[in-house]
């Protein structure tokens, strides 16, 4: 029989049993759009978290502190972080540095008239807006003047300013951070994302250190590279500085440098397995629709067995009968599959939206899907087709 006569053949008795051809196909919909739905999440979760990532700066590194006790060897733990100001202005001198920004981090309670919050307050440079990738919204960031004169001069996150109140018509007014006055300077732009990048208030590293914390120490070192293939060269000369600075000779250093390009890996082989991960679990779904179509088809054997037996009488070849059984399987894990793709694309655009990563639409995800579908329809709908390929006539026309 010619393809187009086996398709004919094949929907035309699909149709005539809509109810259960359509139950049949629910076992693929659901897997396929599964699939679809899930691996959607999981690129949605990746390029996320990606972004947020990069938000934080370009081609940033971050060098953290260890410890030490006074007095006591570097790298024990103990009251004194390991970094200091003059640590950051040598590494300011390393070829490949396009901007520093080392940070004294605090808590304080900051007030704006009757509205107040606890906020995270950062002593740094005029480099942290190249470092973090920061735009103003009002006003300007702190310049090297507050730095050198220890200005009381403020910059807050736009979650801080919404929380407190202030607008753009603000700048140049009064708060109090810690009890102490701040003349409010500028507002940066809003990043978003779940961290706390927007609520903090930015002070000049000079003030924070006479006001708050005066041990000469930083919490930690933000430095930008001029591009992202210096990463590497930049790390390696930032390591060996500070072992030089800090007398270290025994390679156990008091100190580490994070560096964004591996976050960002990191972040990307995490979300990749647990991408697999999960079309792998949507995939059963897909072998359940297939458990479903390969019993519906062995029902439709045993009732058309007299239909098989005539039509083997009057001259149909065992692998006519086996194209027809096929055929209508696969037209079950096809019709099933398509609507399936449907429902997924729909089931990711809402769930992009609800996550804050909008629609991501991977192409190949629909492939696979239909691909797999396929693959289930051909491997499920064999044993019934062969089955009623190897009927014999006669039997089959006493059959009952």
């Amino acid at each position: 029989m010619k393809i187009g006569d086996l398709l004919h053949l094949a929907l035309s008795r699909l149709g005539t049993g809509r109810l259960r051809t359509a139950l049949t196909m629910l076992g693929v919909i659901i897997g396929v759009a599964s699939v679809v739905a899930l691996v959607s999440v999981g690129e949605g979760a990746t390029a996320g978290i990606s972004n947020q990532l990069q938000s934080l700066g370009t081609n940033l590194l971050t060098v953290s502190p260890g410890f030490t006790r006074t007095g006591a060897t570097r790298g024990a733990a103990g009251s004194a972080t390991t970094l200091t100001v003059a640590d950051a202005t040598a590494l300011s001198t390393l070829s490949g540095v396009q901007a520093i920004a080392p940070e004294l981090t605090t808590s304080k309670l900051v007030i704006n008239g009757t509205q107040n919050e606890t906020a995270r307050v950062v002593g740094t440079t005029p480099g942290y807006t190249t470092v973090f990738a920061y735009q103003m919204w009002a006003g300007t960031f702190l310049n090297q003047a507050s730095i050198d004169n220890n200005l009381r001069v403020a910059v807050i996150g736009a979650t801080t300013a919404d929380n407190l109140g202030l607008t753009q018509s603000s700048i140049g007014s009064t708060i109090t951070v810690g009890g102490l006055p701040f003349e409010l300077i500028g507002i940066t732009q809003p990043k978003g994302g779940t961290t706390n990048t927007d609520d903090q208030v930015l002070i000049p590293l000079s003030t924070a250190q006479e006001l708050f914390v005066g041990n000469g120490s930083v919490s930690a070192i933000g430095i930008s590279a001029a591009s992202q293939s210096e990463i590497a060269t930049v790390s390696s000369e930032i390591t060996a500085t500070l072992e030089q600075r800090h007398g270290i000779t025994n390679g156990v250093d008091d100190f580490t440098i994070a560096n964004q390009a591996q976050l960002l890996g990191t972040v990307s082989s995490v979300s990749d397995v647990l991408t697999l991960l999960l079309a792998g679990i949507a995939s059963i779904s897909l072998l359940v629709g297939g458990i479903g179509i390969m019993n519906i088809m062995l029902v439709s054997v045993r009732e058309r067995t007299r239909e098989i037996g005539i039509r083997k009488a009057i001259g149909a070849r065992g692998r006519d009968i086996l194209s027809q059984f096929l055929v209508e399987a696969l037209a079950l894990s096809l019709a099933g599959g398509i609507i399936g793709i449907g429902v997924g694309v729909v089931a990711s655009f809402g769930i992009g939206i609800y996550g804050g990563w909008g629609f991501i639409f991977n192409p190949l995800t629909v492939i696979v899907a239909v691909g797999f579908s396929l693959i289930v329809g051909v491997i499920f709908g064999v044993w019934p087709a062969s089955q009623a390929a190897r009927l014999d006539p006669v039997i089959a026309l006493r059959y009952e």
